[in-house]
């Protein structure tokens, strides 16, 4: 996996964090449920490249 994936995937997930931020903030439940939902994006594509990478070495 090259580090451009890793940082999108970093991106995505920090994007995440700040939507679930708002949304707990403006008491947007849709808003926080979709930065939760980013987040876990974030972490499946980053274990589905682990894996990847462990295959290739």
């Amino acid at each position: 996996m090259g580090a451009g994936d890793r940082m999108k995937n970093a991106a995505e997930d920090l994007g995440g964090k700040a939507k679930e931020t708002a949304g707990k903030a403006t008491d947007d439940e849709r808003l926080e449920r979709e930065g939760k939902t980013d987040q876990a994006k974030a972490d499946l594509k980053n274990a589905a490249e682990d894996v990847k990478d462990a295959f290739k070495h």
